[in-house]
């Protein structure tokens, strides 16, 4: 017996790295695209690295919502391929209406971009810096719609526990947007100089490329092909469009409430000054980068709960937490090592250091990194919890669990030591470590509660 349950743990274990490597892969892959673009608006000037800063921080704010959504697709395959591993029909179904969720909610967000410049300045930043990030986003926005078609379709791919595909796509990127940023931002090979609005419409570009390359990728291998997924694209399944809004607005929403505190945070910074800004957008860059780690654990402890769960196996989906919550940690204070002890050097990868200019970002940079440093931990867990209960379709409480910490307490402790004491922006990341220790263990006692539940139903 006690043989038999350790070769369960072992291949959880492999089955888990399998899945997760690839996701973790591609996840730091596309943030190198986004870094990428912060350092060659680097090399422009601090003006233009904040400036960009604002653009991204309120677009990824409604790409993220979408990408929430989108998200939905995946433990909505696993949970079909948990109870028939041949459920093409269902299959095909749920990612088709995914794409039609995603084109239903870029509709409005081009809408609302498109007005940038208004709505930066009525969030009371500076005009100058509110036309340069509009002028980003005119180039931006239309990278929405082909990059939440690749996330669908990657989510496809990777419920299918082929994810190398989504890597190898994403890898493919990063050297497609640097090239068409040192194009576009900096004026080479012959092109004019279009700067903001160049790296703006770098990364549509990039975009664009990805979903062609992965509808290729589908449309050849056998595995996927069999799905059909692009035959009879218009035809409509509006219960199953219910319940992917359903389960994934909820996850939406908690993407939403992590993901817009960390760009309320830099609005707030573009209040302070502009070399608080400047500096949290590199602290900001290193704390995603960091993130990506446990959220490709995440991603596929979402389908590994989510397998078990269908079959109705209450010790898989227990034994898919356990592995999950333990490699995230790991991963964590690795993680947590490397930016206490690299901060220097990270900063020096998008400004130079010897720059009399760059001194206070690099002073305030530096304080923002290490207090990143501090909350890898709860990061970690919070991240792995979510994507755990997101596999059980868990996801309301979760939602409100993330609105509390990280706008009732992460944002109001971060506004309160921002502006009421002489902490200024580190006092905003105090306030966003606070947000994520208070979310972390709350989202970890759901899962192991919820667990507890289902094996007393077992």
């Amino acid at each position: 017996m006690k043989s038999h349950q350790r070769a369960a743990w072992i291949a959880e274990i492999r089955a888990l790295s399998a899945l997760a490597l690839p996701f973790v892969i591609g996840n730091l892959a596309w943030s190198l695209v986004a870094a990428s673009n912060l350092f060659l608006l680097g090399r422009v000037s601090a003006e233009a690295m904040a400036a960009g800063s604002l653009a991204t921080n309120l677009y990824n704010a409604l790409q993220i919502f979408g990408m929430g959504i989108a998200t939905a697709v995946s433990p909505m395959i696993a949970r079909e391929r948990g109870r028939r591993k041949f459920a093409v029909r269902d299959i095909r179904r749920t990612v088709r209406q995914g794409m039609w969720v995603t084109l239903a909610i870029c509709l409005p967000v081009w809408a609302l971009l498109w007005h940038a410049e208004s709505i930066l300045l009525a969030l009371g930043q500076q005009a100058a810096l509110s036309a340069q990030a509009a002028s980003l986003l005119r180039g931006l926005q239309w990278a929405l719609l082909p990059y939440l078609w690749f996330y669908v379709l990657r989510h496809y791919v990777g419920a299918m526990e082929r994810p190398i595909w989504g890597v190898i796509i994403t890898l493919i990127a990063l050297p497609v947007n640097f090239l068409a940023g040192w194009t576009l931002i900096l004026g080479n090979l012959g092109m004019p100089a279009l700067g903001l609005f160049g790296a703006g419409l770098a990364s549509s570009l990039t975009a664009v490329t990805m979903l062609v390359a992965i509808v290729i990728v589908i449309s050849r291998d056998r595995q996927f092909r069999r799905f059909q997924l692009f035959g009879r694209f218009w035809v409509a399944d509006w219960p199953r469009f219910g319940s992917l809004l359903r389960l994934g607005m909820p996850i939406a929403v908690l993407f939403a409430m992590e993901v817009t505190v960390f760009n309320a945070a830099a609005f707030l910074m573009g209040t302070i000054g502009q070399a608080s800004l400047a500096a949290h957008a590199i602290a900001n860059q290193a704390a995603a980068l960091a993130f990506m780690i446990p959220l490709g654990i995440s991603q596929a402890a979402t389908i590994r709960a989510g397998l078990g769960f269908g079959r109705g196996d209450a010790d898989a989906v227990r034994r898919s937490g356990r592995v999950a919550l333990t490699v995230g940690v790991g991963f964590a204070v690795a993680a947590a090592t490397l930016l206490a002890v690299l901060p220097t050097q990270f900063i020096g990868l998008f400004l130079d250091l010897r720059d009399p200019a760059n001194v206070e970002v690099v002073r305030l940079a530096t304080s923002f990194i290490y207090v990143a440093a501090l909350f890898q931990l709860f990061d970690s867990t919070q991240a792995v919890s979510a994507g755990l209960l997101r596999g059980l379709h868990d996801t309301k409480v979760p939602m409100i669990i993330a609105a509390t910490g990280y706008w009732v307490f992460g944002m109001g402790i971060g506004s309160f030591l921002a502006f009421r004491t002489p902490l200024a922006g580190l006092g905003i990341w105090i306030g966003l470590a606070s947000g994520l220790a208070v979310v972390a263990p709350f989202l970890a006692w759901r899962w192991f509660s919820t667990i507890s539940r289902l094996a007393v139903r077992a």
